[in-house]
């Protein structure tokens, strides 16, 4: 064999590939990895894309500012975004927000560029507006950075499970709330020093009102309660509720029962008494989980979600849920993806909202309680306070009970239901502390996993 005939050099280099041109829109700590990922492996996406990933512009508020860590010429940076996502095939956006990300993408769109987004925020408010531009342009809309980082879970939602039933996810989806009730377990730290530990690192913003009071991993929830149940579920659906309240005590009495505690998204089929899909039920909120369930196990920020489908039985995605690298992993995946379709002249998968089932309240969901008690120590009062339960047809699955000490005319009774509707549970609670026998309910959490 000649050289002229060696296989080797008769192959086409990159530079011989068809060009796709890119926009970021951001350039903050995801955008600045998206762009030198894009820089430093350009020769393996065009490989695997089958094109050149141009990258256009990175639109930014300070296009003059110095950005060193960011590998490309600096003419890239502009103000003007409007601009640059009219003349790109893949528009990449990382800015996150509502507006201006939302007309941005939509101008995109309506420009015939396919578009990849973290933005969990816009997607959970407004997500059937962006899936309908997408349709009516025939281009992509791809997220998979916008739900627990690097950690593949929309798209095996989106594709892989489509052909099974989903009946419920559970997850850990919020890296900061999961490292400072982490450490609190652990550790014996209070709620105020473990979340100024998590700032210190760098897994909490300098105001966490986001992460603890459960915004972040409600319009998460929101994402997933849709692509599990082809129903459209926004962020304002879901109940939510943070980590602010919970105290030491939470965690010790969690630790008593050998259980953890752990923010906590659940997204549940709900059916009738025929077994029909009947609505969805979705929710964020502290909850204890046994310590021999395997979200159990997720420490520090890291993220996890736990599926349980028809078929395909328990699944659990796990790994890092946030940070420039991980989540810039989930971006690149996408525009691959949306790349080779735009070469093989398709798309890939729209929205699925086909079952349009109303989202329940939180009061219709079921689940089970945890509830301590300081009761007077004398006889009838375990008879009287199991009658509160009974009276809302709440069923107790375990009683302890314990003297507080020694000449104390207190005890302690820690009661876990079995599964109720949450407003039977709530009003069980209410009914508790207006006996004359408990001096106080002195904690009260949900139980799930089981």
């Amino acid at each position: 064999m000649t050289s002229e005939e060696n296989p080797a050099e008769m192959a086409p280099t990159t530079a011989d590939l068809p060009v796709l041109k890119v926009a970021l829109l951001g350039c903050g700590v995801v955008g600045s990895s998206v762009a030198r990922m894009l820089v430093d492996n350009a020769d393996d996406l065009a490989s695997r894309v089958g094109a050149r990933l141009e990258l256009i512009g990175i639109a930014v508020r300070r296009p003059d500012r110095p950005r060193p860590d960011v590998p490309v010429d600096p003419s890239l940076f502009t103000a003007d975004a409007d601009t640059l996502v009219r003349g790109a095939d893949i528009v990449i956006e990382v800015i996150g927000g509502i507006d201006p990300a939302r007309e941005l993408i939509l101008t995109a769109m309506q420009h015939g560029a396919s578009v990849v987004t973290a933005n969990k925020a816009l997607l959970a408010e407004d997500g059937p507006t962006l899936y309908a531009a997408a349709g009516e342009h025939g281009v992509d809309l791809y997220y998979e950075a916008a739900v627990a980082g690097a950690i593949p879970i929309v798209r095996p939602m989106r594709e892989s499970l489509v052909g099974d039933d989903v009946q419920r996810v559970l997850g850990i989806v919020n890296g900061t709330t999961n490292f400072v009730l982490d450490k609190m377990d652990s550790t014996g730290a209070g709620f105020a020093e473990t979340v100024e530990q998590a700032q210190s690192l760098g897994y909490a913003e300098a105001d966490p009102t986001a992460d603890v009071e459960g915004f972040d991993a409600a319009a998460k929830a929101a994402i997933l309660a849709s692509l599990a149940f082809h129903t459209r579920v926004s962020i304002d659906d879901v109940h939510r509720e943070g980590i602010t309240e919970v105290t030491a005590a939470d965690i010790q009495a969690a630790r008593d029962m050998d259980a953890v505690v752990k923010l906590l998204a659940i997204c549940e089929l709900v059916r009738d008494e025929s077994g029909a899909p009947s609505g969805v039920s979705v929710r964020v909120h502290p909850a204890m989980i046994a310590r021999s369930h395997p979200l159990a196990s997720v420490r520090d920020a890291y993220n996890a979600v736990f599926v349980e489908a028809a078929a395909a039985g328990e699944l659990m995605f796990y790994g890092k849920g946030a940070g420039g690298d991980p989540t810039s992993s989930a971006v690149l995946g996408d525009v691959v993806a949306v790349a080779r379709h735009r070469l093989a002249g398709g798309h890939g998968p729209t929205e699925s909202a086909y079952a349009d089932l109303p989202v329940v309240d939180m009061g219709q969901a079921t689940t089970r309680y945890h509830i301590s008690l300081a009761v007077a120590d004398r006889p009838g009062v375990l008879a009287q306070v199991a009658s509160a339960f009974a009276e809302h047809g709440v069923s107790i699955e375990t009683v302890r009970q314990r003297v507080l000490g020694e000449g104390d005319e207190r005890a302690s009774l820690v009661i876990v239901t079995h599964r109720a509707p949450d407003s039977a549970l709530a009003a069980t609670v209410d009914a508790l502390t207006g006996l004359d026998t408990v001096d106080a309910v002195v904690s009260w959490m949900r139980v799930e996993g089981a």
